[in-house]
């Protein structure tokens, strides 16, 4: 199966937005494929615990939910550290299966992947 990598760059500023990578990450692993999604610009806060209780997208279950999903699928979620560290996200108090990572992580995971998918 594919490797997929999973950039999201929204969060509170765009709740369907933000939900729609978790909903991909989470079908393509019960499609049996290897997703990583990669947090970008404001979809860091969404590192935080709690952070997404209260995302709601249009027509779509609520983050809290799919994310509930994608914590037990063991889906890895990378956070870009520079977006992180400026939005205060503390590296040792986020959500399960998520990780800080740098530029070169995401280029080489990036280069190793078999698609590529950008929300």
């Amino acid at each position: 199966m594919a490797k997929i990598l999973i950039s999201a760059k929204h969060g509170t500023d765009n709740p369907t937005l933000a939900t729609l990578p978790y909903i991909a990450a989470k079908t393509a692993k019960e499609q049996g494929h290897d997703p990583v999604i990669f947090l970008w610009d404001e979809a860091t806060a969404l590192a935080r615990p709690g952070a997404a209780d209260c995302i709601q997208g249009v027509n779509i279950k609520p983050l809290k939910e799919v994310l509930a999903a994608v914590i037990a699928q063991q889906i890895p979620v990378w956070v870009c550290k520079g977006c992180a560290l400026a939005r205060g996200v503390d590296p040792d108090n986020m959500i399960p299966n998520a990780e800080i990572k740098e530029m070169g992580d995401f280029i080489q995971a990036l280069a190793e992947c078999d698609k590529n998918v950008e929300y």
